[in-house]
């Protein structure tokens, strides 16, 4: 019977074997788990050639043999290559995804600018009226005050009837709303469009033409014998007397620079101009209205 020794009853050369063989112990422990993972090993030396001597080592390699791998290990390393080029077209999709939303946000943004950026717009020019604004009977003629078609060409009246039909535009504070003349004792409103119905209501102002203080020519036209007499005395102006026409928000002066007769026809004294002024009609002589009398004041200043 082997008696059991204690530790510290070993010489060197049992406790040098002692941790040999534990060390070749664990060796053939980590092989026989090699050997089950399905990994095949090639030792050397060989096995049978380890001796117990304390001071040789044994030197191990392990190779692993790709064609000598089981069926399953070679499965799951297809798997693993199937995953791999799986990840890596999802990452190439998602990179698609991303670099074409950003292109397509850039060409909605543009779109949306392309909206944004209204072109600059042509004035369609306004049709230039036959006859000048305010023109009617007499109120003392067979049949009373009415507007005067004969003073319009008959070829031209349907013309005339397309003007009196366009729409007023909305109303924005820059619109004169009042005017006054103090040298002839005028005040009244000022209404846009210079038909019929619009001069009941007080002065007219010609569609098209600028605001108060605006570059161009303001046409304002009233009645001299019928409501309200508005410009009876259109004719008493001098050079320099003020007109003022006020807007919601201010009022600007004008002043009288000249003044004349004409015929109802001469519609170029409501042309436009490269300066602002304003330009008073309203038919002439008192009670015979047979042709206009034109008042031309420029602008002095805005208050």
């Amino acid at each position: 019977m082997v008696r059991k020794k204690n530790p510290e009853d070993l010489s060197e050369e049992e406790l040098r074997w002692l941790l040999v063989e534990k060390r070749r112990a664990a060796r053939l422990a980590r092989l026989q788990h090699y050997r089950r993972s399905g990994r095949t090993l090639s030792i050397l030396p060989d096995e049978s050639a380890l001796t117990l001597q304390p001071l040789r080592s044994s030197v191990e390699e392990i190779s692993l043999d790709e064609e000598a791998m089981p069926p399953a290990t070679r499965r799951r390393k297809a798997l693993d290559a199937f995953l791999l080029f799986i990840e890596i077209v999802a990452v190439a999709g998602f990179l698609f995804v991303v670099f074409n939303g950003l292109s397509l946000i850039r060409e909605l943004n543009r779109e949306v600018a392309a909206a944004l950026e209204q072109p600059t717009l042509t004035p369609t020019p306004l049709l230039m009226a036959v006859v000048l604004p305010s023109g009617h009977t007499p109120p003392n003629s067979l049949g009373g005050a009415r507007p005067n078609e004969a003073e319009i060409p008959e070829h031209l009246r349907p013309i005339v009837q397309s003007l009196a039909s366009l729409p007023l535009p909305t109303p924005s504070p820059q619109q004169a709303i009042r005017i006054q003349i103090p040298a002839i004792r005028v005040d009244a409103p000022v209404v846009q469009g210079d038909g019929w119905e619009q001069l009941k209501k007080g002065v007219g102002q010609s569609l098209g033409t600028p605001n108060p203080g605006e570059t161009g020519n303001i046409v304002l036209s009233a009645h001299n014998d019928i409501f309200g007499e508005i410009f009876r005395d259109l004719d008493q102006l001098k050079p320099g007397d003020p007109v003022i026409l006020y807007t919601s928000q201010r009022s600007f002066t004008y002043v009288v620079v000249s003044t004349r007769i004409v015929e109802p026809t001469a519609v170029e004294v409501m042309a436009q101009t490269s300066e602002p002024i304003v330009t008073l009609i309203s038919c002439y002589p008192y009670m015979v209205d047979n042709q206009r009398i034109v008042v031309v004041a420029r602008l002095q200043n805005g208050g």
